[in-house]
């Protein structure tokens, strides 16, 4: 973008440069005429030596003349040259006008997939609610399924939305073994179509994907703007979530709603991705379980995503394609932050990838090694945080469920692990559920 800017400026420089030097010449040349420019030596004019010089005064106020007329082109071509420069940025493509210095008008579109919920008129109503701008968060619904009821209430916010209708609702062969799984079939069909068409018919450049069922907080969209920076310039990143799949009641820090972290685990439930991803990912898309896809290795390739302490969504719909697996037990106590954190003034510095990984590394093992007895049964002294250790995956998942976080692992990463930390408060003390010192990957055998 720099090297374009420079060449237009000189472009603009070198013709504006050059019409004025031809204008000079033009007029030089409409100047007095030849015989009162130059000397005559014809004895008549030797005679009139002593003579008032009339011909010199004609010189004179054409000279005037001509650099009154240039003053006044200049002048002209100036203003015409700065017209020039206050258009450029209208000259640019969509994707470098994304990396200019003001983050701020970075245009983010909020994508919320949707089916057959009504209850959408809580996400979409939050989202208008706490929405800054219409024109730098434009909302789109896409909605799959063909629901009347559930397109008369997408329908009922009228420009405030566009509503978008996947046209593909046919049923899709499968495997007998996975009739069952036909939701998620049509669900990874209906991702794929929705991104092409935020991404290729819309050109969009970032995008932040939210569900029907999911409620945003205040900040949501001032957490965004002000990771779509960093997002854009790491390549160490691949994802902005809101979501903290341990950020249940209890186990977050309610002093710490300003305090983001990186983590290996794909979260979704609020995510944010970039056009150059999308190009990535979308060749490859897959035909069902689209989620579980991208936490595997050869998807995530070693990249982080940011997620927060306390979840910037929160999900309400128990009733979908999972059957309301994990809802009871723990996604219906995830804390939603009520506190508004001006995340574009803060300084995000620290989950630069080298900075952070070292200091999170420093942290977690200079911290006091305990037992699990210990922890359940209140017998730590001091503030903490303390780190307790797992050596294989069947220790891990004791420790998890002993502790009520999310046991699973996914590709052998466990959910909001980084570097196979696990970070959550546990009766007000921070723990860390940590590998053994000097980790290095993942084994994928572990889920």
């Amino acid at each position: 973008m720099i090297r374009k800017r420079g060449c237009l400026t000189f472009c603009g420089a070198f013709l504006f440069v050059t019409w004025n030097a031809i204008l000079v010449l033009i007029l030089w040349g409409r100047g007095a005429p030849s015989g009162q420019l130059h000397g005559q030596v014809g004895g008549e004019d030797k005679e009139q030596i002593g003579a008032p010089d009339v011909g010199g005064s004609d010189v004179a106020r054409d000279v005037l003349r001509m650099v009154e007329n240039v003053e006044s082109e200049l002048e002209m071509q100036r203003k015409i040259l700065l017209q020039i420069q206050s258009q450029q940025s209208l000259w640019e493509p969509q994707e470098e006008n994304d990396q200019k210095d003001s983050p701020h008008q970075v245009v983010i579109p909020i994508l919320v997939i949707a089916c057959n919920r009504v209850t959408i008129k809580r996400c979409l109503d939050k989202l208008i609610e706490y929405r800054p701008s219409v024109e730098l968060y434009p909302i789109i619904v896409s909605q799959d399924c063909g629901h009347a009821e559930t397109a008369e209430v997408i329908d009922s916010y009228g420009s405030q939305v566009t509503h978008l209708k996947q046209p593909d609702m046919s049923d899709i062969s499968v495997r007998p073994e996975h009739k069952k799984f036909q939701g998620y079939y049509k669900i990874s069909r209906h991702y794929h179509w929705a991104l092409n068409q935020v991404f290729k018919v819309l050109s969009h450049s970032s995008v932040v994907i939210v569900e029907d069922d999911l409620e945003v907080a205040p900040d949501f969209f001032d957490y965004f703007r002000a990771l779509h920076p960093m997002l854009n310039l790491d390549v160490s990143l691949w994802c902005v979530s809101a979501w903290n799949d341990n950020g249940r009641d209890g186990y977050v820090d309610p002093g710490k709603a300003d305090v983001l972290y990186r983590t290996d685990f794909f979260p979704g439930l609020g995510w944010m991705l970039l056009r150059k991803l999308w190009v990535e990912l979308e060749p490859k898309w897959p035909a069902a379980f689209w989620d579980d896809w991208m936490r595997q290795p050869a998807q995530r390739k070693g990249r982080a995503c940011i997620r927060p302490e306390i979840s910037r969504t929160l999900t309400f719909g128990r009733k979908g394609v999972s059957l309301g697996q994990f809802y009871d037990k723990y996604l219906r106590y995830i804390k939603l932050n009520s506190k508004h954190v001006p995340f574009t003034k803060l300084d995000l510095a620290y989950l630069e990838e080298n900075k952070y990984k070292e200091l999170f590394e420093k942290e977690v093992y200079s911290t006091p090694l305990v037992t699990y007895e210990e922890i359940k049964q209140g017998h730590l002294t001091g503030a903490g945080p303390f780190r307790l250790q797992y050596s294989s995956k069947d220790s891990f998942k004791v420790f998890a469920k002993g502790f009520g976080i999310m046991e699973d692992l996914k590709s052998g990463v466990p959910r909001t692990g980084y570097r196979g930390v696990v970070s959550f408060l546990y009766r007000g003390k921070r723990i860390f559920l940590a590998p053994l010192p000097g980790w290095s990957h993942y084994d994928t055998s572990w889920s």
